[in-house]
């Protein structure tokens, strides 16, 4: 399989939280060396295990902490479902298919039907694979369970009342979340899911506009980041701790990593909604910034930061020696 794709998308040299929308198929993302406008929705490279394996693990331990579902309707759980099943297996490169009944997975050694109006899933049968250990204990649900745990991206669903305007989050299947929980987002508007991130003000006043464009005028991509001083991917509040945001760990170049999250937004009007995927990355941050220019864009971005979006980050007792690592690395002459 292909190595991952290497985002840097603080190149930009700030900080912003904002929508940072570009659409999918048409609009290049800037940071990228390719210039070629992205188009998958899912992703299928070296990091698929990993990512799985992650998965699998907060599946075991409780799937009820990162996955549920808040008034969804039948019409765009089925909308959302089947267009999943169908991307899934067409962004593979041939690994999953889907015949409209049976998802079937080279990878992973397991096929299921699914009826994804009512969720159901039956027949699932196991076969020999490469990674087909990963899930060998692992026990899907439903239709949903199944279709998140073949894919390398988290999902959630996006419901809007046509009458009212009003919208929430109407399922979520989210195992591999950074410091967040699922359950407290669930039901909840997008102004409600966003209220904790400081700074989203504006965006949150946009939410109506923002929304109608991403169900109506899709499918979009954007791009979160942050640093963490472990490279986990599940960093769920109730999940057992480690080194990221202990307040005695140092900073250390070797042990810091760049976590950049690839989300892609796809609307479907017909069913009131959209579906929202979330693909996580950790790159060791001396991978990140190989170049001076990578270290000076990345030190003025953190200093764009306000104390409220530092702390949010987890980069309040990391700061100051951050800086000075990366000063010195962007003290070099630029090849």
């Amino acid at each position: 399989m292909v190595p991952p794709t290497l985002y840097r998308p603080f190149l930009s040299g700030t900080y912003s939280v904002s929508a940072g929308l570009y659409r999918l198929g048409a609009q290049p993302v800037p940071w990228l060396d390719d210039p070629a406008p992205e188009r998958h929705t899912f992703t299928l490279d070296a990091e698929y295990p990993r990512l799985i394996g992650s998965k699998a693990a907060a599946h075991a331990r409780a799937l009820h902490e990162y996955a549920g579902e808040a008034a969804l309707t039948p019409a765009l759980r089925e909308a959302v479902l089947t267009f999943a099943a169908r991307q899934v297996a067409a962004d593979s490169g041939g690994e999953v298919s889907w015949d409209g009944r049976t998802l079937r997975n080279t990878r992973l050694g397991w096929q299921a039907d699914l009826h994804p109006r009512w969720n159901a899933l039956e027949n699932l049968r196991r076969f020999a694979a490469p990674h087909a250990a990963l899930v060998a204990d692992t026990q899907p649900v439903s239709a949903l369970d199944f279709l998140g745990l073949n894919a390398s991206e988290d999902l959630a669903l996006i419901a809007r009342d046509p009458r009212s305007g009003r919208d929430w989050l109407a399922a979520t299947h989210v195992l591999n979340p950074q410091h967040w929980d699922p359950r407290d987002k669930l039901g909840r508007d997008f102004a409600q899911v966003h209220a904790p991130i400081p700074g989203g003000g504006p965006m949150n006043a946009s939410a109506p506009r923002l929304l109608d464009a991403v169900i109506t005028r899709g499918p979009f991509v954007r791009f979160a980041w942050g640093l963490s001083t472990t490279d986990r991917l599940d960093h769920h509040p109730a999940a057992p701790p480690d080194a990221d945001r202990d307040p005695r760990t140092r900073f250390d170049p070797h042990g810091t990593f760049l976590r950049v999250e690839r989300q892609t937004l796809t609307g479907f009007p017909q069913a009131h909604g959209a579906l929202f995927t979330i693909r996580p990355y950790t790159y060791p941050l001396t991978q990140a910034v190989q170049e001076p220019a990578h270290a000076r864009a990345l030190a003025a971005a953190i200093r764009s930061m306000t104390p409220a979006q530092t702390a949010y980050k987890g980069l309040t007792l990391l700061r100051d020696d951050l800086l000075n690592w990366l000063d010195t690395q962007g003290l070099h002459s630029d090849p």
